[in-house]
């Protein structure tokens, strides 16, 4: 039976900022024993992380530069125990009483801390959107893409909005209440060997066959995670079910077997939204997004169909109405004025919190470029392409 490779197995911290160096060692302990176990079972994990309590709540009180100098001391420590990944948590910046001059300390705190990952929420349920949050956050952006190697800062962090603790996705991660265990699949594959079978665009066939897909794959996975949770100590938070890519693993590929032309084109709603009623239909305790993703950058044939122009940012916006993430790592022109990529962020933010969803923009402009070049990253991650205005 193929096994999907999972991409992320997260421990919730339950412990509030300054974590103790202790205790980071006990959780990586227990992520290393659930890693195993997976390992065990056949399946590959790409990736163990933690997932904290927001930073910038816990420490409220604290100077700027005392916030910088704990997560940067708390990176030596996840050095020390060999994690790579750690969530710092969101900004609440939709809060009106947020002083929006401190997000300042968002691009001190991830520059030169290769683990940390963190985000600034603009909007939420409670208190709507707050635009003139969306500048701010805009010039993290610039300031990341222009300060840290090759820009790629931009991937530790995201712009959200209504997104909820307890999912084991990065940057968006974060945490709250009692310690417990999330999961994560590249799914992409589950999709596309469903696609295959379906080979048409017709939505309730795509929803009945993927999600019995998922549901057979995911299951065995989800009853490790509940016996590692059994044996260690966390609660047990779900799965993630949304069908992440990795390049040539492609969601777009899979999507283009049902569709009459290339993704961007007619149909790409009706599958995505088809595919997003799947991923929720299975039954199984999930977290997170549970959506469609459409990482640009992360996906081949989506950064294809992104440099033929059948796939732009407004589309991408479109889709998020009835899928899962938003805007993901959306390459710019590196000339894109900061209020180009504010008006991004506020869109994103509008739509998350008109129809009460979790979305999120990891935008990546690219220094020295205009639209026309060519993308050059280095990360194995990354997938370059075009960049378009």
């Amino acid at each position: 039976m193929y096994r999907p490779l999972i991409r992320t197995v997260t421990l919730g911290v339950a412990e509030p900022h300054p974590i103790p160096e202790a205790v980071v060692e006990e959780k990586a302990l227990l992520l290393r024993r659930a890693e195993a176990a997976f390992r065990a079972a056949g399946y590959e994990v790409q990736t163990v992380r933690l997932s904290t309590r927001s930073v910038f709540a816990d420490l409220a009180g604290r100077t700027p530069s005392d916030i910088v100098s704990y997560a940067h001391r708390l990176q030596t420590v996840l050095d020390g125990v060999g994690i790579g990944y750690c969530s710092l948590g969101p900004a609440d910046a939709a809060d009106p009483a947020f002083p929006l001059h401190t997000l300042d300390t968002v691009g001190d705190l991830l520059i030169g801390a290769e683990a940390l990952s963190c985000t600034v929420s603009t909007g939420t349920l409670r208190h709507g959107v707050r635009c003139e949050a969306s500048e701010p956050v805009a010039r993290i952006v610039r300031r990341l893409a222009e300060e840290t190697d090759q820009g790629l800062g931009n991937f530790r962090f995201a712009m959200v909005a209504c997104v909820d603790p307890g999912g084991p996705f990065f940057p968006a991660a974060h945490h709250e209440g009692p310690s417990s265990l999330t999961v994560g699949l590249q799914g992409a594959g589950i999709v596309a060997e469903a696609l295959r079978e379906v080979g048409r665009l017709d939505p309730a066939a795509i929803t009945r066959r993927v999600g019995r897909a998922l549901s057979e794959h995911a299951a065995p996975v989800v009853d490790i995670a509940e016996r590692i949770c059994e044996e260690t100590g966390p609660a047990y938070g779900g799965i993630d079910l949304s069908p992440a890519p990795a390049g040539d693993d492609s969601i777009a590929a899979a999507m283009e077997l049902c569709l009459p032309g290339p993704l961007g084109g007619p149909g790409t709603m009706a599958v995505t939204a088809a595919l997003t009623e799947a991923i929720r239909s299975t039954g199984l305790t999930t977290c997170g997004y549970n959506g469609v993703m459409l990482p640009v950058m992360e996906d081949t044939r989506l950064a294809q169909r992104w440099h033929e122009g059948t796939v732009d940012a407004q589309r991408l916006l479109a889709c998020s109405a009835v899928c899962g993430t938003g805007l993901d790592t959306v390459p710019l022109p590196g000339d894109t004025p900061e209020e180009e990529i504010a008006g991004l962020l506020t869109d994103v933010a509008a739509m998350a919190v008109r129809l009460g969803k979790p979305l999120s923009a990891r935008l990546f402009p690219v220094p020295g470029k205009k639209a026309g070049d060519r993308t050059t990253f280095s990360s194995p991650y990354l997938v370059n392409t075009t960049l378009r205005r």
